[in-house]
């Protein structure tokens, strides 16, 4: 009965959150809207179907932690260093401010000083996904505005780890007295100490030599098993050996593994589970909502949605603009910020299990949540009207800008580092024969290669070389993206007959539309799928090697170059279905060589291959 409940818990919870989250998708809104509603369905409030929510919480529970690796998987020092000026005690300023908000409200209902610090700090950190999802749809991550945006949720998500760690310590329940808390917090900060020694050192050693051994035997299984075990392994022996929270095991498991050379696989492989288990996360958390709790306490529910949508932007655009930073990018930063969501949620269980937030401030949470996350990307898109309406009253407008007189030059000189590199680009897929010519090609037109290999030897040895390499499978969307694929004019796919090929198509046309896609095929029969997902051009080798016989046997027939030409376009129009298209995929500048490459050249590296 008990694996019949967690099949019905699984299936009706992902059902829910799959219908809910498509139509709030195609709304607009965040999927995450679809996965709490989803919850909400399921739950125990609502009539029809009910989850067992003991089940729910323990899937969820693996979600958190998967969640914690994927923030460490993803987190770079250097990211947060280059927009330190602004993320730093913009996130501080900010999160202190909320908090503060956050205790008010709770003094304002009757709650005491811990529930109102807990609730304050879960109504402090803003949503990784929503903010993400909001930038990239609105193409401004890889903008100034997206890395200190991106850099300021860094800064939260690290204060949120250490809170998930102090929390028990400050608040460990009835058996402890107020003069052992501060031996207890001591304990605990060195027991922390021994876990970032233990994981970060040893593991740093550890982890990747077990990584690259796995990797070496070439079976996608093991290295995605590995990737699981490494990460639940270490929150559990964080939790058992050191006797700090599984997400801090976690997360540094994750930065471990993030610093190594399986960074973009492990992401691309491992981490859909993540989305998975995430989702079931939502799921739990929406089976706590009572619906009816709107109309029980309505100005707790605005009160809250107060502080998050008019108190804690106000707090961004005011340091933001303090720091002399232009008024659009202000206004971008508070408005993105303007939510709540998945950190908020954990924050919220842990204050729950240790006794200290009332059930009326989890029902609050996310009923915020669910308003805060559908409200942002629909406010985002009226920063322009916002601009408007302050250039429309100058005496205002004039202040405004006086502040932010320093432009971007200051506060984001470095932030504009991060942008790709102005040289033009091309993704080369394969580094065998084929690989090898056109890497040397596109370096000799002054074009940056960068290689994406599943070999990790070939790829060190790239590196080594000086070149841009990436290991990682070229289907998932994080190894393009991380190997350039949004500023790339290039993708091309040299290694016949590979698995997913169609699939690894499709994802870089995700991340540029604009890209020149050039595939190798085995086989004719193999070149409309390719076309289909998207190929500009498709390289037969049944065809190329028709196309050199044909030209050989003529010429030794004595027929003429402009003769063997005509018979080589009526072989390419029968087995090609049309010429290959020779247009230029770089726009010719003055710089340009006469050999410049084009499709004519993926051509002859072909043949050579």
């Amino acid at each position: 009965m008990h694996n019949l409940d967690l099949i019905l818990t699984l299936t009706g919870g992902l059902t829910g959150a799959l219908v809910l989250g498509y139509i709030t998708h195609r709304l607009g809104l965040s999927p995450l809207v679809g996965y709490l509603l989803a919850g909400i369905a399921v739950g125990p409030s609502t009539p029809g179907f009910v989850a067992n929510r003991e089940l729910a919480d323990q899937l969820a529970e693996i979600g958190v932690i998967l969640l914690m690796f994927g923030v460490g998987l993803h987190f770079h020092f250097d990211q947060l260093l280059a927009v330190r000026r602004i993320a730093i005690p913009g996130a501080v300023g900010q999160s202190v401010l909320a908090t503060l908000l956050g205790c008010l409200v709770a003094w304002a209902f009757g709650w005491g000083w811990s529930a109102g610090l807990v609730f304050g700090l879960a109504i402090s950190v803003a949503s990784t996904v929503v903010l993400l999802r909001v930038l990239v749809d609105n193409n401004d991550l890889q903008t100034p505005t997206g890395h200190i945006a991106v850099g300021w949720l860094i800064v939260e998500d690290l204060f949120t780890v250490l809170v998930l760690v102090l929390l028990p310590v400050l608040f460990p329940g009835d058996a402890a007295e107020g003069g052992n808390v501060a031996i207890a917090l001591l304990l605990s900060l060195a027991k922390i100490g021994l876990l970032i020694v233990f994981i970060v050192f040893a593991g740093g050693r550890l982890l990747p030599w077990l990584l690259g051994h796995v990797a070496a035997t070439r079976s996608r299984e093991l290295f995605t098993l590995t990737v699981l075990v490494v990460a639940l392994g270490m929150a559990v022996s964080a939790a058992k050996l050191f006797g700090v929270s599984m997400a801090l095991g976690a997360f540094l498991a994750g930065m471990v593994v993030g610093r190594s050379d399986f960074a973009a696989r492990a992401a691309s492989e491992a981490l859909p589970m993540r989305d998975a288990f995430a989702v079931l996360f939502f799921v739990s958390v929406g089976m706590l909502f009572d619906p009816m709790f709107l109309l029980e306490a309505p100005l707790l529910v605005l009160a809250t949605l107060g502080v998050i949508l008019i108190g804690k932007p106000l707090a961004a655009f005011a340091i933001v603009l303090y720091l002399r930073s232009p008024l659009r990018l202000a206004l971008s930063v508070a408005v993105a910020l303007a939510q709540i969501g998945e950190f908020s949620f954990i924050l919220a269980a842990l204050g729950e299990e240790l006794h200290i937030l009332p059930e009326a401030a989890t029902n609050a949470l996310i009923a915020a949540a669910i308003i805060s996350i559908s409200l942002n990307p629909i406010l985002y898109r009226l920063i322009g009207y916002f601009e408007a309406e302050a250039k429309r009253r100058p005496r205002l407008w004039a202040w405004l800008n006086a502040r932010s007189k320093a432009g971007l030059a200051d506060s984001s000189s470095s932030a504009t580092t991060m942008e790709a590199n102005p040289r033009d680009s091309a993704i080369v897929v394969g580094y065998g024969p084929v690989g090898r010519t056109l890497v040397r090609l596109l370096q000799q037109n002054e074009i940056e290669p960068v290689v994406i290999e599943l070999n990790l030897e070939t790829v060190h040895r790239l590196r080594a070389q000086g070149l841009r390499a990436v290991y990682g499978d070229c289907t998932h969307q994080e190894t393009v993206q991380e190997a350039g694929a949004k500023n790339a004019v290039a993708f091309l796919l040299t290694s016949s007959g590979m698995h997913g090929s169609e699939e690894a198509i499709r994802q870089v046309r995700e991340a540029n539309p604009n890209i020149r896609v050039f595939a190798r095929a085995t086989y004719l029969r193999e070149v409309p799928e390719l076309r289909n997902a998207g190929a500009d051009v498709v390289f037969s080798g049944e065809g190329e090697v028709a196309l050199t016989m044909t030209e050989f046997v003529l010429r030794q027939l004595g027929a003429t170059d402009e003769q063997i030409d005509r018979e080589k376009d009526r072989i390419r129009a029968e087995l090609f279905g049309g010429a290959q298209t020779e247009t230029p995929w770089i726009s010719p500048t003055a710089n340009d060589a006469p050999g410049t490459a084009s499709p004519s050249a993926s051509d002859e590296a072909e043949k050579t291959g």
